[in-house]
């Protein structure tokens, strides 16, 4: 139970439909033992075995009580009887029969209104505080992960932590006192009523399908919404780098929630739909068995051919023992189910995030100077993928990354932004260490354009918009522009309000990477960084992909991480690297006249080439 208590959180603001919940299930386990009760003078009239009473009784305080309801029930029985006859009274039983069912009915299906909104409320809130701890915590973390697992969390896990609330509710409230209230009337009015009790008349589940049918359309949209928010988790943790790098947090949150709030709204509706097929099955059950109840009265006591007390038995015991008995093995079971939920649930909400901004961390909006790295030193599992690594970047310069796959080129991108933290030495900003900069602060400075073109299943505009959420048509279109972009754009069907589909596959690759950095150029950063952003694309779209990343760094601070060295040849700074640490730096002619490790790797592609 230690899992459920650290969930109580997510209960505390829906505390009030638990009270209400506890409270109609308390009368719903009276009203169950009364209707129970209720049956007892039916028998009574029936087999002609009620007492005469022609004396109003005398209440004597509460440990008389029993008597003096029991007394004063005979007594209005006789009078009735007498003035009216013998099928009025029958016909008042029943209906006060009815009346009691009817109550227990509308008790049991209060208490199932109530926990729906505190179920589906604990539903979405931890849904929503799931996929907020998720973006927030550091691309390491998924890269031990798999995203369909995390998927699996906040989809079917959290499910199942909701059920096992409704589940702990029934087990300690509901059902035991439903028994409870049961066997202490049954042992009150008669021992021999608790043979009877392990009789069990299943439920008939015709009302229930006929209600189903009515939940189907309701159903179908609540999961077209349900797969409405799995795609934008899918999406979000494929894109992390640039949510993370844009600052976009707030705004894929805002987008998750309003989806939650939408299936929020709808599961509400289809639950209490649903919840009323048991009692509503109960009621219109008890209504049958009411009317052929008051036909067999007649039958008995006018009629003489049928007797009653085993029909009437069979209707109080089959909805006060078994029934509950039963929800408690049942809800025992998916508190087990739930338990194992709740743990994958709190692994993720109890993750501590390692990169985070300090409580006085600095903001600044802009950048003055230089960034400078010293003694860097970082691994991500064993191996030390940079070494003792030193780099000093001015303002202004386009600096470029050089060397073989592995050799940590890609590592100094994830550590400027901070997707890691270096394990020792330090990336300074004008001097301030970037862990005592304000985490929202340092990625603001800062624009990514990536190998994989990251975009989203939404329009060029909303796509483009991660880098200035108010950015207006004019500037998105000046963006597209400059990237050489608009020159596409233009032509679609609906420009730049054009859907490009699940991870912008309507587009070719070369379109997909000029929106990308259509997108850094909107948010218009002081720092740029191009991790290999023309490597995976063919020669004629690396040609127009090249003019706009040239367009892009003018007036700039670039770090260019390359695999193709045609494309850094105007750099102020070629850094040559090889396995972590810097073997050659200087400009393309300097280098080349080194006649060292950059010019054979230029050598080598132009052999390739």
């Amino acid at each position: 139970m230690n899992n459920f208590r650290k969930i109580i959180p997510f209960i505390l603001p829906y505390k009030k439909y638990a009270y209400l919940n506890i409270l109609f299930n308390v009368l719903y386990a009276f009203f169950g033992t009364l209707s129970f009760l209720a049956l007892m003078p039916m028998m009574d009239v029936l087999f002609g075995q009620a007492n005469k009473n022609y004396t109003m009784p005398t209440y004597d305080g509460i440990y008389g009580l029993k008597k003096y309801l029991g007394d004063y029930l005979n007594y209005y029985l006789t009078m009735t009887t007498e003035q009216y006859g013998i099928g009025t009274t029958l016909s008042i039983l029943v209906a006060g029969i009815i009346s009691i069912f009817l109550l227990k009915n509308l008790c049991d299906y209060l208490a199932m209104f109530f926990i729906t909104f505190l179920r589906n409320g604990i539903l979405r809130d931890m849904r929503n505080a799931m996929y907020k701890k998720t973006i927030e915590l550091p691309i390491a973390f998924f890269s031990e992960k798999r995203k369909g697992d995390t998927i699996s969390r906040i989809a079917s896990d959290v499910s199942e932590v909701q059920n096992s609330m409704l589940s702990i509710l029934e087990l300690i409230v509901k059902e035991p006192l439903t028994i409870l209230f049961t066997i202490i009337a049954m042992f009150s009015i008669s021992v021999k009523l608790t043979i009877f009790v392990f009789i069990f008349i299943p439920v008939s589940g015709y009302i229930i399908s006929l209600i189903g049918k009515q939940l189907k359309k309701k159903s179908t949209r609540a999961q077209q919404e349900q797969g409405i928010f799995l795609s934008t988790i899918e999406e979000t943790l494929g894109g992390l780098k640039v949510v993370k790098g844009y600052n976009a947090e707030g705004y894929f949150n805002r987008i998750f929630q309003e989806s939650t709030n939408r299936f929020f709204k709808l599961s509400n509706s289809i639950g209490n739909r649903q919840n009323m097929a048991s009692p509503m099955s109960e009621f219109l059950g008890i209504m049958v068995i009411a009317i052929l109840l008051w036909y067999g009265g007649h039958m008995v006591l006018i009629e003489k051919t049928l007797k009653g007390a085993a029909f009437i038995t069979y209707m109080g015991l089959a909805y006060n023992i078994l029934t509950p008995a039963k929800a408690i093995s049942k809800a025992s079971y998916g508190v087990k189910r739930g338990n194992a939920a709740a743990e994958r649930v709190l692994e993720i909400l109890d993750q501590e995030n390692p990169i985070v901004s300090k409580e006085n961390a600095i903001k600044t909006a802009e950048f003055k100077d230089s960034i400078s790295l010293k003694n860097v030193q970082f691994k991500y599992e064993e191996e030390l993928v940079l070494k003792d690594f030193s780099l000093h970047i001015s303002k202004g310069q386009t600096v470029a990354l050089v060397g073989q796959s592995g050799s940590g080129k890609s590592t100094i991108a994830n550590l400027l932004t901070r997707f890691y933290d270096v394990n020792s030495g330090s990336i300074a900003i004008d001097g301030n260490d970037i862990k005592d900069i304000d985490l929202h602060s340092l990625r603001s400075l800062m624009g990514l354009v990536t190998q994989d073109s990251i975009l989203f299943n939404d329009t060029i505009k909303a796509n483009l918009s991660l880098g200035k959420l108010e950015a207006n048509d004019d500037e998105i279109i000046e963006a597209l522009k400059i990237a050489n972009a608009y020159e596409f754009v233009k032509d679609l069907p609906n420009g730049i309000y054009t859907n490009i589909g699940d991870s912008g596959n309507k587009l070719s690759g070369g379109q997909k990477q000029r929106l990308s950095i259509a997108r850094a150029v909107l948010k218009n950063p002081p720092i740029m960084i191009l991790d290999e952003a023309t490597s995976a694309l063919d020669t004629e779209s690396e040609k127009l992909v090249q003019v706009a990343l040239e367009n892009m760094m003018q007036n700039r601070t670039s770090i260019v991480i390359a695999h193709r060295l045609s494309t850094i040849q105007k750099a102020d700074v070629i850094i040559v690297m090889q396995k972590g640490i810097i073997v050659e730096q200087g400009n393309h002619e300097q280098l080349m006249a080194l006649n060292g490790t950059y010019n054979k790797l230029v050598n080598m592609q132009s052999f390739e080439n």
